[in-house]
């Protein structure tokens, strides 16, 4: 089977990777010639666990490639991957569609036999139907359907999520179109993965609904931790309890500085601008935009509160940039609407992370000081604060942290350690909700 993905970003890159581990001769297009170029040699451009393997078997075994030019491999496709960026638009929070929409009116003339037009990006409702009216436009002769196939992978188990998904969503309106994508997605059967096949609209609106969910959990889980430090309770065991109920499951019930990333931040905007459109409210939606902002402001209070009630003239070291471990993704991770806060405050800041930091180069203050390990973060520092919870930050040598810092002061905002631990080495502990 061909497989053709426009676009070799984050989703373009893993989906076509494991299409090729799949059996499927695969090229991914992207219009950056150097990224197309630097992925040819073998170079990855983005931090995930496993995929330069991949790529580098792919391409060796010859079922991958990238180019630039999709005029060359668009007309014998079977099928043809946009996956291109939708970010947040400016001024609206809507999905930005126009790349999915040059996609499409790129590969259009290109088109010669039947071919499958497929939406990978994370869309809109309605986006699969101006995609198929587009390539009509454009090329009337042309043999088509558009489908659409959301991804749901984690940043950090990508590859993991695309072997064994927990579902995969297709939407489709032609037998022809169900029949490719099954065909696809058959080394799936060995493991009995649930295809669910469903409309075009249902199977846009699945991927929204889903991130807006599981983004719902952290802002409540972050509110009751608010709760929590008021009334004395541990939000841990509140967590443990809540999640054993097998209604509601333990995932994403974690408190922290509030949810970041690619995904959350700009899909919960999207879904509300489309209930917005349609002319239907999402209140609960709009809540958790709301929470979790507030709770990025909280954690800021935090560490105010942790140096004094005045972070001016304070050294602080930050241990983690990224939204999550496992990623070197920096989009709309809680550091960026953090530190420059405390910056603008008078505080000195010294950073780490295993794989943010050249990205953070490009997007915080140039008066923060980036360092080579967690302990050259703290020389000198009045508090250490841990943003996101690397497993290298789990067993630091914490009498060696204390011994070079200027106090002993711990902001724990991922909970990553125990009070009782740091206080038997006489750090002051600060933490989310116990």
């Amino acid at each position: 089977m061909r497989v053709v993905m426009i676009g070799a970003g984050y989703v373009g890159l893993v989906s076509g990777a494991c299409f090729a581990e799949f059996g499927a001769d695969v090229t991914c297009v992207d219009l950056d010639a150097d990224k197309v170029e630097k992925l040819r040699a073998g170079k990855i451009p983005i931090y995930e666990p496993g995929l330069e393997a991949l790529v580098a078997k792919g391409v060796g075994e010859g079922r991958l490639a990238f180019t630039t030019e999709i005029a060359t491999v668009a007309g014998i496709a079977d099928l043809i991957f946009i996956a291109v960026g939708t970010p947040s638009r400016r001024g609206d929070g809507f999905a930005d569609l126009s790349y999915v929409y040059e996609a499409a009116r790129q590969l259009a003339p290109q088109l010669r036999d039947y071919t499958v037009i497929v939406d990978k990006s994370t869309v809109p409702v309605g986006t699969a139907r101006n995609v198929a009216r587009i390539i009509r436009e454009t090329n009337p002769n042309a043999d088509f359907d558009v489908a659409s196939n959301p991804e749901f992978l984690r940043e950090g188990a990508a590859i993991s999520d695309f072997m064994r998904p927990d579902r995969v969503v297709i939407g489709v309106e032609s037998a022809r179109a169900e029949k490719l994508l099954r065909e696809l997605y058959r080394p799936l059967n060995l493991i009995e993965a649930p295809i669910v096949i469903t409309g075009l609209e249902s199977a846009e609106l699945i991927k929204y609904a889903a991130n807006a969910f599981l983004a719902t959990k952290i802002s409540f889980i972050n509110e009751i931790s608010m709760l929590c430090e008021v009334v004395g309770a541990d939000v841990h065991a509140v967590a443990k309890g809540m999640g054993m109920d097998k209604r509601i499951g333990s995932k994403f019930l974690h408190p922290g500085p509030g949810y970041g990333g690619s995904c959350f931040p700009k899909d919960t905007q999207a879904l509300v601008r489309i209930a917005q459109e349609h002319g239907v409210s999402s209140r609960i939606v709009e809540s958790v935009i709301e929470v979790n902002a507030a709770q990025k402001a909280r954690m800021i209070k935090k560490i105010r509160a942790a140096v004094g009630g005045n972070e001016a003239g304070k050294t602080l070291g930050v241990l983690g940039l990224t939204f999550k471990p496992e990623t070197d993704d920096m989009r709309d991770s809680p550091a960026l609407s953090i530190l420059p806060a405390l910056l603008e405050k008078g505080a000195r800041l010294k950073v780490h992370d295993p794989q943010g930091m050249d990205e953070a180069r490009h997007l915080l203050p140039s008066s923060v000081e980036y360092c080579a390990d967690p302990y050259a973060v703290a020389r000198n520092a009045d508090a250490l604060i841990i943003m996101t919870e690397w497993n290298l930050y789990r067993g630091m040598d914490l009498e060696r942290l204390g011994e070079s810092m200027n106090a002993r002061v711990l902001v724990d905002l991922r909970n990553v350690y125990e009070r009782e631990t740091l206080e038997a080495k006489a750090f002051s502990y600060y933490c989310v909700g116990r």
